[in-house]
């Protein structure tokens, strides 16, 4: 992928425009009959946003996520609309050098107050729960799985929606049906991991093997839908096929490169985040391109 836009976008404030949310990535307006979302090149780590941009991030978050969704639009319908912003809203014409590639019209929806998250492999939080109880989010898995090992089937292991600065925190699927309901439980969980199984095996094709990932649902009146972003380095462990070996961590296309070296580092994970040095910045950079065009080719 040519990054587009050679300059790197902390934040927005277009002109004229009714800014009504800044996320740790991405900036919201409200166009009235949609939305338009505006990935910057903001990078968050344990819930705080650092204060170094990466480079191209905003585009690779873009049109993963674009081509995710029309890759999945036949399981489940998404809030996509047009990343041809210009054409559906000529008045943001003057603020085109920002919008461009890094930007999406999509459809108002209800956000669902669970994260939906599917883990495929063994890694992370669910490897550190499983060696002290044995379970992941509560979910009894059998004896002798190692790290990084892939699982039987995918799990479902939902989580609550944190406010910013605030960590979301892992519940069982019953907390999950006391919050939205059993029946949009029941979807969201057949759904989720329905997505992350057809995106694993797409991409393990491409020599990307996806770990785990988190995804975001909303309705449009009684219309369940797919929103925000998708299987994208930033919602998802993405491993090197050809790298990957039981028993051990991976190397990633992911933000676990910037984790990891947050933890190098010492930082207590609370905030201020510090800042990343250039070739940190630079590297990182460099994988989510690389992720892209793999997957992408």
């Amino acid at each position: 992928m040519d990054i587009e836009n050679k300059n790197i976008v902390l934040e927005t404030n277009l002109k004229n425009q009714n800014l009504i949310n800044r996320g740790k990535v991405r900036d919201l307006y409200d166009m009235g009959d949609s939305l338009l979302i505006v990935s910057s090149d903001r990078i968050s780590a344990y819930d705080s946003i650092l204060p170094t941009g990466i480079l191209g991030k905003g585009e690779v978050l873009t049109k993963l996520s674009k081509f995710w969704f029309s890759l999945t639009e036949n399981i489940i319908p998404n809030h996509f609309i047009t990343d041809n912003i210009i054409e559906q809203y000529p008045g943001l014409k003057e603020h085109e050098s920002i919008l461009k590639g890094r930007s999406m019209i999509v459809k108002k929806a209800k956000p669902l107050a669970v994260e939906c998250i599917v883990r495929g492999y063994i890694t992370g939080s669910g490897w550190s729960e499983y060696k002290k109880q044995g379970t992941i989010c509560g979910i009894k898995l059998k004896d002798g799985l190692v790290e990084s090992e892939k699982l039987h089937t995918p799990i479902f292991t939902p989580s609550t929606k944190a406010e910013q600065g605030e960590h979301d925190e892992n519940i069982d699927f019953e907390s999950c049906v006391g919050i939205i309901g059993q029946e949009l439980a029941e979807k969201v969980r057949d759904f989720s991991i329905k997505i992350y199984s057809t995106a694993h095996d797409y991409a393990k094709e491409k020599g990307i093997i996806i770990a785990d990932t988190k995804f975001e649902f909303g309705l449009v009146g009684d219309e369940l839908i797919l929103i925000d972003e998708v299987l994208t380095p930033d919602s998802s462990r993405f491993w090197p096929k050809d790298l990957y070996g039981e028993g051990r961590g991976q190397q990633s296309y992911d933000k676990q490169f910037v984790r990891d070296y947050l933890t190098s580092v010492g930082w207590d994970k609370n905030p201020p985040a510090p800042e990343l040095p250039k070739d940190i910045a630079s590297l990182t950079s460099q994988k989510y391109i690389e992720a892209i065009d793999l997957l992408t080719a």
